[in-house]
This record gives structure tokens, C-alpha cells and sequence, in this order.
């Protein structure tokens, strides 16, 4: 069992509350997903109910956390600072289970997760794995400590679409409680049974928790259900109310008008008048009254409203890309060769997706394919690195970084952008390092369709956006009027957005059918 009692969290710097008097309770068999925008706190709430000590120095909590004798399994999002510069073998000879496995063991443990069968002894550096290696590393160390209660904080990012199967497979196997926060709307919709919704709301300055056992689908369906009733309630009365406003106003201007015009020779008619006014007074205080008890507009945080590239058009016969390739080496590693004899030709407005397993070369093919594109003067094209920071300026906040010209127009008009995008007027104004993934890749997007690009070349596009503003990003990729080439295991975006999928193998690019 994994409780959650009264829990409150605070952020010590601006005193934001992140959730406030929450309660949940998983039992065994419940797989709960944690879900929210970007910057809600999902992570702060995972980590301090894995160990408060994770999240003392940004926030202050309160609240009971209670186990019932389960042995707590913790998956963090980034692999630890202090855990970079070892080896795969230093990484693993720390872990007390290491050496309770047999070889054989181990060779199992590394074919699930489709590693090689000696990686556990690798001198590679644990930081110089590619994105998916790592999150298998540190799942295979999680599971070599034999836990009875999972806590995976984004286990689906950047691993291949092999091994995202079996992480379906084992937390939906798995015989005690999971609580898991992804992005990844196929593994949710397939795995979780309980979602916790965090919100913030009226403009971010309150938040709100909803916890509710259900399967994602069934929770988003009912949620959209009982909005647009409680909106339909709400737009019923305001309609009601403001026609007996009108006829009470009409009322009111009547009685005042024959008050004024009453004749002084007439006081039985005035004292009536005087009465019907204060009678028009007490129906003023009771409709007051009633219009307090009115059913409320629904609150929700509103996914992000955006257009990407308004107005790019590319003809569907120009030729885009035609790249050949005899040998792809690993980055820092001579003579290994990942892959041979590669060819891609893109036209129009193709939308390109490539796949693999991890450690395939995927990100140092498109970082190749993007340096010649970028390069071209007859097309306009644009990047997305996996890591943001390697365009981003950490210190300039979204709108220094944006603005090209200084003008105070220009500024306005970013600032109406960012804002589509839900970034609050003091979230403009933060430096980028304070900023979430989902927030970056936003900064990154805007200045894409700010810079009228006719190419995208993006690496894991939909990798930091919540569940519920992924059908959205989804949506302004497919309407796109360029051409795309990314990398993604996002299997909706795959199947809604691209319409050529190719997996990157050691013989070269292979096209692939979605299932």
C-alpha cells in the first residue's frame, strides 16, 4: 500500500502552493499515473513521497506518507549528477542486488530491456549513454533491488518502442501498487487504473488536486462530461438571471419614477409607494442572495491554443532532402560503426518519423541531416536538439530570447504568443534555466513558427508535454504545411502526424508499417 495523508506542499522561494490537503491510497494491483502541465509539481510530489529529503531545499511539506512494510522502488527523471562520470560497471557494482544475480540473471535482466547481454560490464560513462540507455540502466538497477511498491518518475521517455512494451508489460504484471508520471498517452491509456490530476488554475495562482480511480480514457471522457454540464448549468441560470434583472430593473425605475411624481396632496398613495419600494429592496437582497448560490463557470488549466507555421506551404514535388550516407560512427568512438549504406529522400510536405532501438544513432543522424539543412539558402529550416539548452540562452528570459528586434510592438506581439502557450506574465519574465522541459520546447516552438520555417527537424518533439496538451501539439504538427523530419517513440504521433516511419538499423533505413 502506498497513502498519501493531508499532504501540502509549498515552494519555499514564492510560497506557490503545489498541491494542498491532497489524500490517495494505491493497494495492491493499483496503477496510478500522476498528471498534470509542465511546472505543476509532479515530480516534487513523487520525490517527496519517495524521500522528503529530495525536495528540502526548494519546498517545504507537510502531510503523512505510509508504506505498510513495502520496499519502495524510485525511478528519477535525470539520471543523478554524481552518477555521470561512472562507468556502467561502477554504476552497477553500487547496487547491493548486483551481486546477488547470477550471470545468467543478469543476461535476462538485460534482454528484456534489450540491452547487450555483457552491458552491466561496459566502461562506458553512465553520462555519455544516449537518453533511452540511460532510463534502462536505471530501471535494471531499480529491479535488481527486488521492490515490492514502484515510484517512476517519466520511465517512458526516450526509450525504444520494444522496450516501452515491456514497461506496459511489467507495471501492468506488476503485483503491488506503481504510481508513475509519463507523457506517454498509450502507456497510460494501457496501464493506469487511478489517475492524480494536478492542476493550477485561474491563471496559476491556485491549485487543485483531483483524484479519482479510473482508467485515463474514462477519466478524461467524464471530466469533459461533467464540464460541459456544469457549463450548460451555469449558462442557464446567467441566461434566467439576466432576464429577471431586467425585469426587476424595469420594476425598480417604475416605482422610483411614481415615487418622484407622487403628488404631495396624495400621502396614502405615497406611503403605498413607499411600501412597494421597500418591498422591491428585499427582492433586490434575495436575487443578491441567489446569485451567489449560482453553479459556477468550470474551472480547468486549458491545454495550449497555438498555430505553427501559419501561412507555410511547401509543393508536394520539391525535393527536400536527398542524403546518403556510406557509414554512421558513434559520436567520440572511433571506428564504431552504428550503421551503413543509409539513404533518405524527403519531398514536399512529407512528414518523416525515424525509429530504433536505443544507442542506434538516431540523435547523431538527425544532428548530421540537420547541419545540411541548416545550411541551405533554398529552403528555411529549423532544429529541436533532444536537449533544449543546446540552442536555448539559460540566463535570457523566453521573451529577451525571442525578440529579434527590440521594438516594443515585437515584444507585445511575443508576449500575446507566450501567452497562448500559458505562460503566466512572471513566467515570461523568469530566466530559461527556471523554466520546465515542456516550457523550453515551447520557447522553441514559438521561435520556429516566428522564424517562417519551411523544414522542422525535431528530436523527440512531444517528449515534455502532459496528456492532455499532447493531442494539441499533435494536432499543429500534422496541420503543418512544411515538411518534418523527426526522431519520437510517441506511438500517437507516429500514427496521427507522420506518414513515412523508418527505423534505423545497422544496414541502413528500413520504411516500417504502424501496427
Amino acid at each position: 500500500m502506498i497513502q498519501g495523508k493531508n499532504i501540502t506542499i509549498v515552494h519555499k522561494k514564492d510560497l506557490k502552493e503545489i498541491v494542498k490537503d491532497v489524500r490517495f491510497c494505491l493497494n495492491s494491483g493499483d496503477k496510478g499515473v500522476i498528471i498534470g502541465e509542465e511546472g505543476n509539481g509532479k515530480s516534487t510530489l513523487l520525490k517527496w513521497l519517495y524521500d522528503p529529503r529530495l525536495v528540502e531545499a526548494y519546498a517545504q511539506a507537510q502531510g503523512e506518507r505510509i508504506f505498510a512494510g513495502e520496499r519502495l522502488g524510485y525511478l528519477p527523471q535525470e539520471l543523478p549528477e554524481e552518477d555521470r562520470a561512472k562507468t556502467v560497471y561502477e554504476y552497477f557494482d553500487g547496487c547491493p542486488g548486483f551481486w546477488e544475480q547470477t550471470p545468467k540473471e543478469l543476461a535476462a535482466l538485460a534482454g528484456q530491456l534489450g540491452l547487450e547481454r555483457d552491458f552491466f560490464y561496459g566502461q562506458q560513462q553512465m553520462g555519455s549513454l544516449s537518453g533511452g540507455e540511460k532510463v534502462k540502466a536505471q530501471m535494471a538497477a531499480l529491479l535488481l533491488e527486488r521492490p515490492t511498491a514502484l515510484l517512476l518518475d517519466e520511465p517512458s521517455n526516450d526509450i525504444d518502442i520494444e522496450t516501452l512494451q515491456w514497461l506496459e508489460k511489467l507495471i501492468l504484471d506488476w503485483e503491488g501498487p506503481v504510481l508513475f508520471i509519463s507523457h506517454d498517452e498509450t502507456l497510460i491509456e494501457a496501464a493506469a487504473n487511478m489517475v492524480i490530476h494536478m492542476e493550477r488554475i485561474r491563471r496559476k495562482t491556485l491549485c487543485r488536486c483531483s483524484v479519482v480511480h479510473l482508467s485515463y480514457r474514462e477519466y478524461v471522457q467524464r471530466r469533459e462530461e461533467n464540464m460541459d454540464s456544469q457549463k450548460r448549468q451555469a449558462q442557464n441560470e446567467r441566461r434566467e438571471e439576466k432576464k429577471r434583472r431586467e425585469k426587476f430593473q424595469k420594476l425598480q425605475q417604475q416605482v422610483e419614477s411614481d415615487l418622484r411624481n407622487v403628488s404631495r396632496q396624495d400621502p396614502h398613495g405615497g406611503y403605498l409607494l413607499k411600501k412597494k419600494m421597500k418591498a422591491v429592496k428585499s427582492l433586490e437582497h434575495r436575487y443578491e442572495r441567489e446569485r451567489g448560490e449560482m453553479t459556477e463557470m468550470p474551472e480547468t488549466e486549458e491545454a495550449i491554443f497555438f498555430k505553427l507555421g501559419d501561412g507555410v506551404k511547401m509543393p508536394a514535388g520539391k525535393t527536400v532532402l536527398e542524403f546518403s550516407l556510406d557509414r554512421l560512427q558513434a559520436p567520440g568512438e572511433e571506428g564504431r560503426i552504428l550503421a551503413r549504406n543509409i539513404f533518405l529522400r524527403i519531398r514536399g510536405g512529407q512528414k518523416v518519423c525515424l525509429v530504433g532501438k536505443n544507442g542506434a544513432g538516431k540523435t547523431t543522424l538527425l544532428r548530421k541531416i540537420a547541419g545540411e539543412l541548416l545550411a541551405r539558402t533554398d529552403i528555411r529550416a529549423a532544429y529541436m536538439p533532444q536537449n533544449y539548452e543546446e540552442l536555448l540562452d539559460r540566463d535570457e528570459t523566453p521573451v529577451d530570447y525571442l525578440d529579434r528586434t527590440g521594438e516594443k510592438e515585437e515584444r507585445t506581439r511575443i508576449r500575446t504568443w507566450l501567452g497562448s502557450l500559458k505562460f503566466t506574465a512572471d513566467e515570461m519574465d523568469h530566466p530559461i534555466r527556471e523554466l520546465s522541459g515542456g516550457q523550453k520546447a515551447k520557447v522553441l516552438l514559438l521561435e520556429m513558427s516566428m522564424s517562417g520555417a519551411d523544414v522542422l527537424i525535431l528530436d523527440e518533439p512531444t517528449r515534455n508535454f502532459s496528456p492532455l496538451s499532447g493531442p494539441v501539439i499533435r494536432n499543429m504538427l500534422k496541420g503543418y504545411g512544411g515538411a518534418i523530419l523527426s526522431v519520437s517513440h510517441d506511438r500517437k504521433y507516429m500514427e496521427e502526424v507522420c506518414d513515412t516511419v523508418l527505423a534505423l538499423t545497422p544496414e541502413g533505413l528500413e520504411e516500417i508499417a504502424l501496427q
